[in-house]
This record gives C-alpha cells, structure tokens and sequence, in this order.
C-alpha cells in the first residue's frame, strides 16, 4: 500500500510546479495530479481501487466549477476521506474563504503561493505523519517520507 498526495491545481504550469518540488518524495508516496474537482473524485476512485491510501490533498482554492475550499469540505464530510490531511496552496483565498476551509474542512494547513519547496515538503512530510498516526498505518514502510521523530515514536509505541 502507498500513500498518496493528490494535487489538486487547475493551472498546468502551477500543478507541474507542485509536482517537481515533490519529486523527492516520489520514490515512496503516489503523488496525483487534478485539474478540477471531478478529476480529484476519479482520482480518489482510482486510488481506492489500487487499495493504496490518499493521506494529503494539496488544493489550490479557485478552481473552474467547484471550489478547493468546497472540495475539502466535501472530503472531511465523507467518512472514508475524513482522515485525510488537507492543504490549501492558493494565493486567492479570501480571509472568509480560508476561515471556513479551518471550520468546515478541518484545514490542517495553508500554504501561500507563491511558496517555498523546501517548506512545501517539511509540510507534506508532517501530514502524512499526521495521517499515518491517526490510521494506525505501521509507519515502518513510510519512514523516507514521514517526519523521522515523530515515526521513530510511533515505531517505539508500537513495539512497546
């Protein structure tokens, strides 16, 4: 089982862009790519599918149709995506926008475009942590990508 990052961003050249600077994590985590919300839910068909896990969704908030923040809220609603860790990267959210992506949505954390690949990655590797540890997955095959003290403990509590 893999765990995957869907990257939900309707501009080809930013969605490319967010891809590339996750390239370093590629080897061990399924990164998809969305350019709109019915491609994101294919996606997610797709996944469950495979039997792989989506743990994060990197989504931009204006999208054609339905909205990132929409989307997110629609994902912490259903109970077979409430575990998954959301990130909003928009530079277009508006402060009400981004409050009701923290209420509704659960928002786990933003990220401003135009943004940083070395932080975009700390804030991945800290997600799927998140979600490794609330799902119970054995972290054991995820550590290259997981935040490595906070899988080293989990590892520890599990075997103790």
């Amino acid at each position: 089982m893999k765990l995957v990052v869907l990257v939900l961003e309707d501009e080809p050249d930013v969605r490319e862009a967010l891809e590339r600077d996750l390239e370093p994590l590629a080897a061990h985590v399924r990164v998809e790519p969305a350019q709109d919300v019915p491609d994101a839910r294919a996606v997610i068909a797709e996944v469950a599918a495979d039997g792989d896990l989506l743990a994060v969704v990197l989504a931009d908030h204006r999208l054609p149709g339905t909205s990132g923040v929409d989307f997110l809220v629609e994902l912490a609603g259903a109970e077979e995506t409430a575990h998954v860790a959301t990130v909003l990267v928009t530079g277009q959210a508006d402060q009400a926008d981004t409050i009701r992506a923290v209420n509704e949505a659960g928002l786990d954390h933003y990220v401003a475009k135009p943004w940083d690949a070395e932080e975009l990655r700390r804030v991945v590797r800290e997600q799927l942590t998140n979600v490794v540890e609330r799902t119970r997955v054995d972290p054991l095959p995820h550590l290259a990508v997981l935040d490595q003290v906070r899988a080293m403990e989990l590892v520890r509590r599990r075997s103790g």
